[in-house]
């Protein structure tokens, strides 16, 4: 291997020579002389990305490693998780003091409202210290089981995901999924409640979704590919077979699909969930009978998608049939297969987007958006003119279902919050409109009276109007002295909600204007505004982001020097690509598990998640999208400029952005900028997309986040 001239060392300590352009300890000038050693700096060697479109030079490439072991490639990583290791050193005091107070807002000893589901009442338990889950149920006598201890679990695991607990109709049995290295690749576990044990056999490679069938040993499952990760086949598997015993009931051979199975509410049926962006189909199985042939719903067509349910003979389908913001529809179970016998239920409107719904037997309850707020409407069979919403006395809030798991009662159970409020299940009697506060999570040393909350608007460049949730401390002087976080996420149509986020009180509290920015490519304003803000539209997301950032400094609410950003994932690509565009706007950026390197990733169909969002980004193998791709993709756009101060992070094991996007944006970054301010990367060695597993390790991880900010403010204390 040649060591190229451009290359400057990481460490004579931590590197073989192999990798070394010489020990020079070369200073960039991002550091101050003598207080930090070297920035890491990547070999490039020569590499290009064919395309029907144009090839690109990529002469970071090699840091892609499928199987996460090239001795190089985890040299690179570790030199650069030395290097913030290095960096942070200096306001490790900062990140003391803040981790101390985002734990101090923790309720360790807690409790979730316990649901009812046959003779047991289910919830999760927190001990004082422990960083995972206990997972427990009460009989009628009070007596309480445990029924699996993720600590327990977890003991000689860096990290450990338990997840989709699913008790059989017996209540005997319980399946759930385990992932141990945070590549979202799960094992089946079954365990016997009766004595605490877990079956031997288990199958591996799963996806987390499981169904019971009627019998209480029949379970179906999905398994994915072990390359793209797809998830592909649907298993049937006899609890305690040999695990090459699972049968194949389907196999889904279009790779642009998701799938996954579960149980309506009722239990009465399993269902097969095929999800595509602009597409879906369901198909459902007589849990009786799990021998028996899966039945369509509907056959998928392009731009058709629903969901459905079960109650009493019937599906209740939600579904954008000649309805962009979505109606309600019905069909008798003898009549499926065929849309065209649907009748409707709730009708389209075009200022409500219905987003989900709940059956009961005498009641339906609906999740709708309106002017960017969630809210719930609640309307009794066949009566839908005297529907109730429930209302919020808040200008800022969202609303959302808890587990519902009976049909037959008049209770459904909610949780409001807002920036201020923390998160409060209700019992909302639908029948006489009467609720009942049955938990508020209890959140010491936070008192609600400090905060304010607000909605403002922000114009974008074409003169839309995008909705911002601030929250900021009482007596604010709206002066543009005060620093500004600013969040978003903006893809997929999924809406940044304004729930209650106690960690963000360490920067409210310190000043700070905290902003979430409804920018287009989620579904705030309804569907149109995800469709505006995707595909050949997208850049539409990070000019709305901009947009609301200029809005707030002109506004007052922030100073144009104190501006800061940030966005994980597609929130990430966010904040890539407003680094490229507006530099000057933010003193700094946070980019968590960054998207990146988007037109490379999208080319390569043995990336997981790849075909599955061509609809979402382009196809980049056919015109427009290559171009329009290539235009914003923040790996491709680095300009020889001053940049915003970043910290970038990732997991080794991530199985949603492969950990070498990031990786290749920081090595490329470090050769393009041209301004002194820090630039720090960390590997999280161990997780995936999400980050630590253990509810202290994640607070760790925003205790450095917001120390980095702190420190780049110079408020750090």
């Amino acid at each position: 291997m040649m060591a190229y001239k451009n290359k400057i060392a990481f460490s004579c300590l931590t590197l073989p020579v192999i990798w070394l352009a010489g020990c020079t300890g070369t200073v960039t000038p991002e550091q101050s002389a003598g207080a930090l050693p070297p920035a890491p700096v990547a070999e490039q060697r020569p590499f290009i990305v064919e395309s029907p479109h144009g090839d690109r030079a990529d002469p970071y490439y090699w840091l892609r490693d499928d199987e996460r072991a090239d001795p190089d490639v985890i040299a690179y990583l570790t030199a650069e998780n030395e290097y913030y290791d290095a960096y942070r050193a200096g306001y490790a005091a900062t990140t003391a003091t803040i981790e101390a107070e985002l734990i101090g807002r923790i309720q360790q000893d807690d409790t979730s409202v316990p649901y009812q589901k046959g003779d047991y009442l289910y919830s999760v338990q927190y001990e004082a210290g422990k960083e995972y889950p206990i997972h427990v149920r009460a009989d009628a006598t009070g007596q309480v089981q445990v029924l699996v201890d993720v600590n327990e679990l977890a003991l000689g695991h860096s990290y450990m995901n338990v997840t989709n607990l699913s008790v059989s109709p017996n209540q005997q049995l319980l399946a759930y999924m385990v992932d141990t290295t945070g590549r979202r690749q799960y094992e089946l576990r079954i365990r016997d409640l009766t004595t605490g044990q877990d079956y031997v056999e288990t199958l591996t490679g799963l996806s987390p979704a499981i169904a019971w069938a009627k019998d209480n040993k029949t379970v179906f499952v999905i398994e994915n590919d072990p390359q793209t990760l797809l998830s592909t086949r649907v298993l049937k598997y006899e609890i305690g077979s040999a695990p090459e015993t699972a049968e194949l009931v389907y196999e889904e051979t279009d790779n642009t699909f998701y799938m996954w199975v579960n149980n309506t509410t009722d239990g009465e049926y399993i269902q097969i969930h095929l999800d595509q962006t602009v597409s879906t189909e369901v198909r459902v199985l007589d849990a009786d009978t799990p021998n028996g042939e899966f039945r369509l719903l509907a056959p998928r067509e392009r731009d058709f998608q629903y969901v459905a349910d079960h109650i009493q003979g019937r599906w209740i389908i939600l579904t954008d049939l000649n309805a962009p913001n979505y109606q309600i529809m019905t069909v008798a179970h003898d009549q499926i297969g065929d849309k065209s016998r649907w009748q409707p239920l709730i009708e389209h409107r075009e200022d409500v987007l219905i987003q989900d719904f709940e059956v009961f037997a005498d009641y339906l309850a609906i999740q709708e958006r309106v002017d960017g707020l969630r809210q719930i409407r609640v309307m009794r069979w066949g009566h839908p003119e005297k529907s109730q919403v429930i209302t919020s006395d808040e200008p800022v809030y969202v609303t959302y279902f808890e587990r519902n798991v009976q049909q037959d009662t008049t209770i459904l159970r909610y949780t409001y919050s807002s920036l201020i409020t923390p998160a409060t299940v209700y019992a909302y009697d639908m029948a006489t409109g009467e609720r009942e506060v049955l938990k508020r999570q209890p959140v010491p040393n936070f008192d609600a009276s400090l905060y304010t909350t607000e909605r403002t608007w922000a114009t974008a460049t074409d003169g839309t109007k995008i909705p911002v949730s601030l929250l900021y401390k009482k007596g604010l002087r709206q002066d543009g002295s005060a620093p500004l976080y600013q969040y978003a996420y903006g893809s997929y149509g999924s809406s940044s909600e304004p729930s209650f986020r106690s960690s963000v009180f360490s920067l409210v509290d310190r000043g700070f204007v905290y902003a979430i920015a409804h920018i287009r490519g989620g579904q705030e304003m309804g569907r149109h505004w995800y469709e505006d803000g995707k595909l050949l539209n997208k850049i539409n997301t990070f000019t709305d982001y901009i947009a609301v950032t200029k809005h707030l400094v002109e506004s007052g609410y922030a100073h144009p020097d104190k501006v800061f950003g940030m966005g994980g994932s597609a929130g990430g690509l966010l904040m890539g690509a407003v680094a490229n565009m507006a530099p000057e706007l933010y003193r700094g950026l946070v980019a968590h598990v960054p998207f990146v390197d988007v037109v490379t990733t999208m080319l390569d169909e043995s990336i997981p998640l790849t075909t599955n969002e061509f609809d979402e980004w382009g196809n980049p193998k056919l015109q427009p999208y290559y171009d329009y791709i290539l235009s914003y993709s923040p790996y491709d756009q680095l300009q020889e400029q001053d940049y915003p101060a970043l910290l970038v992070t990732t997991g080794l094991h991530d199985s949603q952005v492969q950990y070498f996007e990031p990786a290749k944006w920081v090595a490329k970054l470090r050769t393009h900028k041209t301004d002194a301010n820090p630039l720090l990367f960390k590997t999280n060695m161990t997780a995936g997309h999400g980050g630590s597993s253990g509810r202290f390790s994640r607070v760790k991880d925003v205790a450095e986040e917001y120390a980095f900010i702190l420190d780049l403010l110079g408020s750090a204390q």
